[in-house]
Parts: C-alpha cells; sequence; structure tokens
C-alpha cells in the first residue's frame, strides 16, 4: 500500500456496524487492509527526516483494528503472525542502551562494536556499570500488538549498585471489553494466570491516559530495562501516548536483560537450546535468585523484581558495577 493510500484510509470514514454484521470474509479482508495501512504509516513515519502526520493516526488505526479482531475471535488471529511485534533490539538502541546504564554516547558505544554483534560482550564491560534503571514487564493478551491488549504492568526502580534493593514498584491491571472476553475468558490465562475478575472493572490501558502520563515520565527520565525488550518496546510503540516520539527523540533509552544473559553468561552457549537457556526463569537460577522449587510468576511486578535482582547478580559476578 502506498503512503497516500494509507493516509486516504486511515482519513476515511469508518462503519464498523457494517463491517461487523457482514461475515467473516468481509472483516478479514478488512483486518489485512487495515493493517496494511497502519505498517505502512509506521515505516513511512519512522524513516521521515520530519514526518507529514501524528503517530496517533497508527495508534487510533490500532484501537479500530482490535475492535475488529474482537470480532473476528481471537482464537482465529492466535497464530497469525504481527507486522508489528520486533525479534530483537536494533543495534542503535543496543549502543544507547549500554551507554545509557554506562553513562557514555551510544556513538562511543558503537564505534567499539563496529556492527559486531559478539563485541556487545565486551562492552558491556568496558566501562562500569552506574546510574538507576526502571524495571518493566507487561502481561498481553497474546503476542501481536496491533490486535491485544495489556492486561498488566509492573515497574520497579533500582539503582545499580552491588547492594541496591528494588524500590517503588507499583503494579496496574487494565480491563479488555466484555464482549467477548467475560466469557470467552481472558486469553494467554493459563500463562500469566489474570483471570476476568482480576480486570473487570478497570479502566483498559489504552484509556488511562493519567497512568498513561506517569509512565513516560518515568521512561522519559531513566533507562528501562526488560527481560526480551524487544517486545515491550513493540507494544508500548502503538498502546502508550508518546512513547513512539520519545523513542525518536532519542529520550528513551531500552536496555534488554535477555541480551545481558545471553553476552555476558557464558553458560547459555553451551546449554541446549530447547532448554532456553536465556529465559528468565533459568537464568534466574543459575545466579541463585529463584530456587530450584520456584516458577516466574508472569506478572509484571513479581517478574520485574526477579529480573533486577537476576541483573545485579550478574553484574556482581563480573565486578561491573562503579566502586
Amino acid at each position: 500500500m502506498k503512503v497516500q493510500d494509507a493516509l486516504d484510509y486511515a482519513n476515511s470514514y469508518y462503519f464498523p456496524e457494517l463491517i461487523f454484521g457482514s461475515g467473516y470474509e468481509v472483516m478479514e479482508a478488512e483486518r489485512q487492509k487495515g493493517e496494511d495501512a497502519m505498517k505502512t504509516l509506521d515505516t513511512d513515519w519512522r524513516a521521515a527526516d520530519e514526518p507529514a502526520y501524528s503517530y496517533d493516526l497508527v495508534r487510533e488505526l490500532g484501537d479500530r483494528n482490535r475492535a475488529l479482531c474482537d470480532a473476528i475471535g481471537e482464537a482465529r488471529l492466535r497464530n497469525v503472525s504481527s507486522g508489528f511485534l520486533s525479534r530483537s533490539l536494533s543495534d542503535d538502541d543496543l549502543c544507547a542502551g549500554i551507554g545509557a546504564i554506562q553513562k557514555r554516547s551510544a556513538a562511543s558505544v558503537a564505534r567499539e562494536v563496529r556492527g559486531d554483534r559478539n563485541a556487545y560482550a565486551v562492552a558491556y564491560v568496558r566501562k562500569p556499570i552506574k546510574g538507576t534503571i526502571l524495571g518493566i514487564d507487561i502481561e498481553t493478551t497474546g503476542t501481536a500488538p496491533e490486535r491485544g491488549y495489556i492486561l498488566n504492568v509492573g515497574w520497579e526502580l533500582m539503582d545499580l549498585t552491588s547492594d541496591a534493593v528494588p524500590r517503588d514498584g507499583q503494579a496496574e491491571f487494565f480491563g479488555i471489553p466484555e464482549d467477548p472476553y467475560k466469557t470467552a475468558g481472558v486469553p494467554l490465562e493459563n500463562i500469566h494466570h489474570i483471570t476476568w475478575a482480576d480486570i473487570e472493572g478497570k479502566t483498559p490501558f489504552r484509556e488511562n491516559k493519567k497512568l498513561q502520563a506517569q509512565l513516560l515520565k518515568l521512561m522519559k527520565r531513566y533507562p528501562i530495562m526488560a527481560h526480551n525488550a524487544a517486545f515491550e518496546d513493540s507494544w508500548f510503540m502503538l498502546h502508550l501516548d508518546g512513547y513512539a516520539e520519545a523513542r525518536r527523540e532519542g529520550k528513551i533509552a531500552v536496555v534488554d536483560s535477555r541480551d545481558i544473559c545471553r553476552k555476558l553468561d557464558s553458560e547459555v552457549a553451551s546449554l541446549p537450546r530447547e532448554s532456553a537457556p536465556a529465559s528468565l526463569e533459568n537464568w534466574a537460577r543459575r545466579r541463585g535468585t529463584l530456587s530450584a522449587d520456584e516458577a516466574e510468576q508472569h506478572l509484571g511486578l513479581d517478574d520485574t523484581d526477579l529480573m533486577l535482582r537476576t541483573v545485579q547478580a550478574e553484574f556482581n559476578l563480573k565486578n561491573m558495577f562503579a566502586k
């Protein structure tokens, strides 16, 4: 789809009642067209020196698309790949993240790495770790941020020192449409164990503007860390007002604790890939922050706390904190 066609689609009159009442084939064609328009605008917006339109347009198309996907049925779309879920952070993001926790520029990290991903292991330990990090984790109804909802967000701050304790933790739950989920159940409940009773009557994340503003303010102040941070980053792009703009302007630095695990924990390379050695649960067990009879909770604040303590243990093992 061309950019102008995507803009025309986004700005056209939209009559959901007509589409929802026209059967599966019509709804599915509309979903594909809408997601194509979203991706076209997202790609163009990211590449432009000065975007000709607000990223609000992409987020609004996402809101429209979620309602359409609810009408199609979450189960029907569960295994359809997402055009908005990134598998990993870019090299630029990794350099910026390392720079943020070492209080140096991303450019200086990039000069050391020179595009070689194997060189990040050296970059992580070249300079002392210092400052404060914002750990964050989300639980969602699926993997596709253009189709699903954020159910739970948990976050904590931690000073990057050898003996710091995570602090100022907060957890919030968010509602999703009663139709169809009150009857059908919360998607992925078997993983995150969030039931309808946990979120009934809660304000949806996209409508909770006060909390969005609170999160964005924290993210601009502190580097954010998540395990497989590309997941959180992808979701916040489409769900958190102002996040995409702040990322574009370099006001938010993202650190991936899974990348830290893969680069610093030498055991990862020697363990079978099918054992998921870089998963938070397995990494935490190796670092003694999770006992053998415990399991990752898959709830925002619990997993954030575990991640921060595990990263701290890894950094202590490698003597990476500033003296």
